[in-house]
């Protein structure tokens, strides 16, 4: 399961090849993923200009000169594959090359500079949905996630706040998107193990009474 490291290499992967370009033609190749495909989904790309590529938790968002938004997530195998004069490149800089099959080779967008960028997803756990940009904040996906975990936002206090008279575990309290956005398993293990921290600790250790940061919270 891509987890937000892995998803943030795709976007800047991906991001040099798609912003400042535009949609020529979308193919699509089944009528769903995860859920069905958006409606009118090729006549809402064809012919707009990407301005960006962010992420936001483990979604991808490019957004469209026509005010919306393309926000993909890649479930459990979902990848893309930038194709330039026919040669395949994966975005990122991965280490290992699964080797995608092209029976799974389910949305392909062709850009108007002739490259291809083709999104593969065996178990098609992975979805695209349309949504405006003035209302993708409070967008089902979107409303509610809490503070990144390479943000301003991401500090002691913050987590003190979160934390204060919490009685599920440490792990638990991480791994609540509401919390932290984007993270998973891996990574909260990897988060708890640098600050020394033990997954089964209430969260609430990680605040005081009066709801001021302990020194776990700073650690952490």
């Amino acid at each position: 399961m891509p987890e937000l490291p892995e998803v943030e290499t795709v976007r800047r992967g991906l991001e040099p090849v798609l912003v400042g370009r535009s949609v020529a033609r979308l193919e699509m190749r089944r009528a769903d993923l995860r859920f069905s495909l958006p409606d009118m989904f090729a006549s809402r790309l064809e012919g707009h200009d990407i301005q960006s590529l962010t992420r936001r938790a483990k979604y991808l968002i490019m957004s469209l000169d026509s005010g919306e938004d393309l926000v993909m997530h890649l479930g459990m195998t979902g990848r893309f594959t930038v194709i330039r004069d026919g040669v395949p490149q994966t975005p990122g800089d991965y280490v290992y090359d699964t080797g995608a099959d092209p029976r799974h080779d389910h949305v392909v967008m062709h850009l108007s500079d002739g490259t291809r960028i083709v999104y593969n997803d065996p178990r098609r756990f992975g979805f695209m949905v349309m949504v405006p940009d003035h209302a993708l904040a409070e967008h089902a996906l979107f409303k509610g996630l809490g503070a990144e975990p390479l943000g301003n936002r991401w500090t002691a206090h913050y987590i003190a706040t979160r934390a204060r008279n919490k009685k599920v575990n440490l792990k638990a309290f991480l791994m609540d998107q509401r919390v932290v956005a984007g993270l998973g398993n891996i990574y909260v293990s990897e988060a708890l193990h640098r600050a020394g921290l033990s997954p089964n600790r209430r969260a609430s250790s990680l605040s005081n009474k009066r709801g001021e940061p302990t020194e776990r919270a700073h650690r952490l």
